[in-house]
């Protein structure tokens, strides 16, 4: 083995506790300090840089679930003020026909929503006043 030229390799040091904790800090004080930047800019943009606008939006263009919850709400009023023409003037805005709006509306909170029995109690009186003041 003469002439052969013997290199070593350095001798890796082992990072030192200290070192460790301060790297780990490192990490999460940058992982955190990204989250606030990103969470902050997601709000800039969506706040002021490109805001949601709502245009012509009119309450029959809302889902299933939330139809019957204004339903709901409207059945609740009248319950308590007995107003048959303010139900009538809210409902329309759900549709032209008012008992068919509530008997839709009943139906998916019956079937899907699992709505209490109250409420299905006041939808069904609404829908109930509604074909009675209907017919002739």
């Amino acid at each position: 083995m003469k002439g052969m030229k013997t290199t070593r390799f350095p001798s890796r040091r082992r990072p030192r506790t200290e070192d460790l904790a301060r790297i780990r800090r490192r990490r999460w004080l940058f992982f955190l300090l990204s989250l606030l930047v990103g969470f902050g800019g997601g709000l800039y943009y969506g706040w002021f840089l490109n805001p949601v606008q709502y245009v012509d939006t009119s309450p029959d263009r809302l889902r299933a679930d939330y139809k019957a919850d204004f339903v709901l709400m409207v059945a609740e009023g009248y319950s308590r003020h007995r107003d048959l023409a303010w139900a009538r003037q809210h409902l329309a805005l759900l549709g032209e026909d008012p008992a068919q709006v509530v008997e839709e509306a009943l139906t998916h909170a019956v079937m899907e929503l699992g709505y209490g029995p109250d409420d299905i109690r006041l939808m069904r009186a609404l829908l109930q006043d509604l074909r009675r003041r209907d017919q002739p």
